[in-house]
């Protein structure tokens, strides 16, 4: 009976959690009775890109907060629900504590003790914008790189502080009531006045300072505005999105108010009176008016929404986490079982996994790297790709172990990197060119993630040799053979994109090579990878020693990675960051480490190396 729950359990798990998978294919019914989800979907400009109001509020949070949602009084608020606080019920807004902070000199400025508590709200802070802006201003003096850690923290508490403000007076000025009525009034009867007078050269009237004083109201909506909710009409392009201050004040010269600008100062009125039918019925009828005039931009924002919430990778991350829990157990018992079981779900993770990289692709309308957030994707992606195809080879749960470790920790990364702003955001102009750049981009980062799938396998020889008391020859022969494959591939890709980069850099900069950080850095992983085929095919270094230096490339494909972007020179220098050196160093000492263990002699381990 045992024997053959144990064989069918491979199927039971990859019908479990395809089961999972399917039920987060509906979309989280918010608490509120608001439509909140038919908001969400709207679609406006931000960041150069058209993308969901959802977007504008993850990304917002998460720049301030570092999560998507906030607690407050024992409710969970969605990040799209704060976001509509934000706009049309601000005062209750500025009580969310959504400001992270645990500096104890920023808190300080601010004359609070830190204790165990990280988040403050707009409330808290209000007193003290002055002199954080002050704060601020003094730090902006220093580069990045040499600012101090209160330098850094004032600095960016200063910029969510900003963004804080803009949002709360995007679509209303914060602490007025953005109400129909009001933009009516003014488009309807007030607007012509100014008109009148204007031509007539008249003396300013009471009712003519009046208009005066609403439009400079809207033209500072204009000025401050985050995003872009407005669309143009038939047949202009993206980039002519307007504010909702731009709107309004472009309605002056035309009949009637301009039905976005009515649609959204609408919602806020039923947000404001928890009015639900008349939130939804506003949301529908926009949408109809959109998907008359920007239809193309509506489904976008529509898919956007979807990709948003199916979060394909948090759901292939908790994946990879019981892939190499399975494959970590298989070597204490019931082996082909859980063997097969890591396997299944590994591809079905994987599935998911390319899902969402093609999703981002479809949304982008580029190749599957454009920044630090892509390639971390992409890394794990590819290297769990490898990890399945030595798994179908050798069957013997090594590379389900290593690939999904591989994989958990390269979304790990990139989960983290969202909170550094639009992971979909444009590229910048030298990364949009040409053919030649796209493929030296994908071929260099296959190179990274194969390097790493090396040096991670190789990791896994370190250790097991001394802590497994299943190693044998067999197992070693197996992960030796794995190694070099990997090597041999890793060095392949990461010369051929090299030598594509340089391609493209003539074309581009008019020289094929120019001594860049970034150059230097990729450089040496291809002569790092050819080092370690000449020493083996040379005879130069035995099975221990070449794993030994495999685990090194991992601290070489690393600091080119992350490592020179940080250094604050050349073309590919993206700005740096302290949260990401500390772990860089950590996960350098950590293969150090690993490699140590290389060194411990074979009678150390009171077992025979194997031959």
């Amino acid at each position: 009976m045992t024997e053959k729950l144990l064989k069918g359990l491979p199927v039971f798990l990859v019908c479990l959690f395809a089961a999972w998978l399917l039920m987060g294919l509906q979309a989280p019914r918010p608490a509120s009775p608001m439509d909140i989800n038919g908001f969400s979907c709207l679609p406006t400009l931000e960041g150069g890109r058209i993308k969901p109001l959802d977007t504008v509020a993850r990304t917002s949070m998460l720049l301030l907060r570092g999560k998507q949602t906030v607690r407050w009084h024992d409710r969970v608020i969605s990040a799209d629900e704060w976001l509509l606080d934000m706009v049309y019920k601000p005062s209750g807004a500025d009580a969310y504590p959504v400001f992270e902070i645990d500096d104890p000199d920023v808190l300080g400025v601010m004359g609070i003790q830190q204790t165990a508590n990280r988040y403050y709200t707009f409330s808290d802070l209000k007193p003290h914008l002055q002199e954080i802006e002050s704060q601020a201003q003094q730090a902006e003096q220093a580069k990045p790189e040499q600012r101090s850690r209160y330098q850094t923290a004032i600095s960016n508490l200063e910029e969510r502080v900003a963004l804080y403000q803009k949002l709360q007076n995007t679509l209303q000025i914060a602490g007025h009531d953005h109400v129909l009525d009001e933009v009516q009034l003014f488009t309807e009867k007030l607007g012509p006045i100014l008109m009148t007078h204007m031509a007539k050269g008249q003396k300013p009237s009471r009712a003519l300072m009046e208009v005066l004083q609403t439009a400079q109201k809207y033209d500072f909506m204009r000025e401050v505005a985050e995003f872009y909710p407005v669309p143009g009409s038939r047949g202009m392009t993206r980039l002519e999105w307007t504010s909702m201050g731009q709107g309004i004040l472009d309605s002056m010269t035309t009949v009637g108010v301009p039905p976005p600008v009515a649609a959204y100062a609408a919602l806020g009125d039923a947000w404001r009176a928890a009015d639900a039918a008349a939130f939804k019925k506003t949301l529908i009828e926009y949408r109809n008016w959109l998907d008359t005039k920007v239809p193309d931009d509506l489904a976008h924002a529509r898919r956007e929404f979807l990709f948003n919430y199916y979060e394909p990778f948090y759901k292939s991350m908790i994946m990879y986490v019981v892939v190499f829990l399975l494959a970590v157990f298989s070597l204490l018992g019931w082996t082909r079982p859980l063997i097969r079981s890591a396997f299944y779900l590994l591809v079905l993770a994987f599935a998911v996994h390319t899902i969402g990289l093609v999703s981002r692709m479809a949304l982008q309308g580029r190749p599957p790297v454009t920044n630090l957030y892509s390639s971390a994707i992409f890394v794990g992606w590819a290297a769990v790709l490898l990890g399945i195809i030595l798994e179908r080879f050798y069957r013997n749960g090594i590379g389900s172990m290593v690939a999904s470790a591989i994989g958990f920790v390269t979304l790990i990364i990139a989960h983290h990197l969202t909170t550094q702003g639009d992971t979909m955001e444009m590229m910048r102009a030298v990364l949009d060119s040409n053919f030649w750049l796209a493929t030296h981009v994908v071929c260099i980062t296959i190179g990274y993630s194969s390097t790493f799938l090396s040096g991670s396998l190789a990791a896994l020889y370190l250790i097991r040799r001394l802590f497994d008391k299943g190693w044998n020859e067999p197992t070693a022969s197996d992960l030796e053979r794995m190694v070099y494959g990997i090597v041999c591939f890793s060095a392949f890709f990461s010369f051929l994109g090299t030598i594509l980069g340089g391609i493209w850099a003539d074309q581009s900069w008019g020289r094929f090579w120019g001594w860049d950080p970034k150059e230097n850095g990729a450089l040496m992983i291809v002569l790092w990878n050819v080092f370690i085929l000449h020493a083996r095919i040379g005879g130069l270094a035995k099975e221990r020693s070449v794993m030994i230096m495999a685990v090194f490339g991992n601290i070489v494909t690393a600091f080119s990675w992350f490592g020179v972007n940080m250094l604050g020179i050349g073309l590919h220098s993206y700005g740096f960051m302290e949260k990401a050196f500390v772990w860089l160093i950590l996960f350098a000492a950590s293969q150090l480490a690993i490699m140590a263990l290389g060194f411990i002699p074979d009678y150390a381990t009171r077992r025979s190396a194997p031959k």
